[in-house]
């Protein structure tokens, strides 16, 4: 069964719009609440009181309400980051897209184009689509005597172009969240660090007199935000990077496909001429 593209990219970009960023922030409140600030991780029971000694989840807990925001976004990157694998894993097709390349070439010089058709149908991905797009607009526009060979040109290059602008949007969508979360994730962390810092400092001015276990405590417990923040920015931009690389290989050999089409159709066109 063969799949389209733009119908893939239509249905997730509507569950990711409305199901996966909700669902992120719910299971975020759900985290910090019910695991992190579960009553067994504190002194006596209390989420009021300090964490237990060595117990990570109450610390983090401590870092208050922002923390929900930050494991909002660690889910909604994990999201993306599986949706993003499969389209792209889709886009690239079956095989080696390098391999798949000089298959064609060499058919190209054959002329074999049932064989190139098939070869398409076998690969699949947005390479397939473009190559296939490019061999009817080949196909088609060869024999027309209607035409001049330069706008044969024109035409077949104006189908490949047209066909590369359908698949190229569908590699790089939702790439733009992946790329937002890297940046506001230490944003918000940091801002979680500041607004602890001015809680411990406006508890340290009520008491009148110097605390600095308190004080240490708290700053301690605010840094936690900055922590969660900058890892996931971290991840997030790993995250970004591979899958640009991956988009860049994938737009590297529509191009070279698109390149090899169009100087294989002129040099077709020329043949025919010297045999007329």
């Amino acid at each position: 069964m063969s799949i389209k593209f733009s119908e893939l990219k239509d249905s997730l970009g509507s569950v990711f719009a409305f199901i996966v960023l909700p669902l992120a922030a719910l299971t975020g409140y759900l985290i910090f609440y019910k695991v992190l600030g579960n009553p067994t991780n504190f002194e006596a029971s209390n989420p009021d009181n300090q964490p237990l000694e060595g117990n990570y989840l109450g610390t983090i807990y401590k870092g208050g309400p922002i923390v929900i925001l930050l494991i909002g976004y660690q889910i909604t990157l994990l999201a993306y980051t599986i949706e993003r694998f499969i389209t792209l894993l889709l886009a690239k097709g079956r095989s080696n897209n390098r391999k798949f390349i000089l298959n064609i070439k060499e058919l190209f010089k054959k002329e074999d184009f049932d064989a190139i058709s098939k070869a398409c149908d076998q690969q699949k991905g947005s390479l397939a689509n473009v190559v296939k797009n490019g061999l009817n607009a080949y196909g088609s526009t060869l024999d027309r005597k209607d035409i001049s060979d330069e706008k044969k040109s024109d035409l077949v290059e104006k189908e490949i172009e047209e066909a590369t602008h359908l698949e190229i949007p569908i590699l790089n969508n939702n790439m733009i969240v992946i790329s937002t979360l890297a940046s506001i994730s230490t944003l918000t962390g940091l801002l979680g660090t500041v607004t602890g810092m001015i809680v411990a400092f406006a508890s340290l001015a009520r008491v009148g007199a110097p605390d600095a276990v308190g004080l240490a405590s708290g700053i301690s417990q605010a840094l936690v935000t900055t922590a969660l923040g900058i890892s996931t920015a971290a991840i997030a931009i790993v995250v970004y990077n591979y899958f640009t690389n991956q988009i860049d290989n994938v737009t590297y050999a529509i191009d070279e496909a698109k390149f090899s089409i169009v100087q294989n159709f002129k040099q077709n066109l020329r043949q025919s001429e010297n045999a007329a």
